[in-house]
């Protein structure tokens, strides 16, 4: 089974059940920032990452990340390094990955 595709097919893809304004924390408990834009898989919608990348995001649905922390850059989350997201105010997603292996902003 791949990450990035539901366990079965009623299932919602988890980049589905990402919203806006959600906290991020990667696999190593460390908050990487907060929800800015979430994109569906297939999107014509081109983040602003190096070519190669931005065409896998694409393909993978993704969410942008707005960093944390002194001087950070903003980062994307493809669809399957996406584990999951909890629900509330402001709601939580937990990355399979670490920060450092977030595809980085060009800008």
């Amino acid at each position: 089974m791949r990450p990035d595709r539901p366990a079965t097919p009623t299932e919602p893809l988890p980049v589905a059940r990402v919203n806006v304004g959600m906290n991020v924390v990667d696999s190593a408990g460390d908050e990487a920032g907060k929800v800015t834009a979430v994109q569906m898989p297939g999107t014509d919608v081109r983040p602003d990452t190096a070519a190669g990348d931005a065409e896998h995001l694409m393909g993978a649905g993704y969410i942008r990340i707005d960093g944390t922390g002194f001087l950070s850059n903003d980062t994307y989350a493809a669809g399957g390094q996406i584990a999951g997201s909890v629900e509330g105010e402001p709601g939580v997603v937990n990355l399979r990955v670490t920060r450092d292996e977030l595809f980085r902003a060009t800008s």
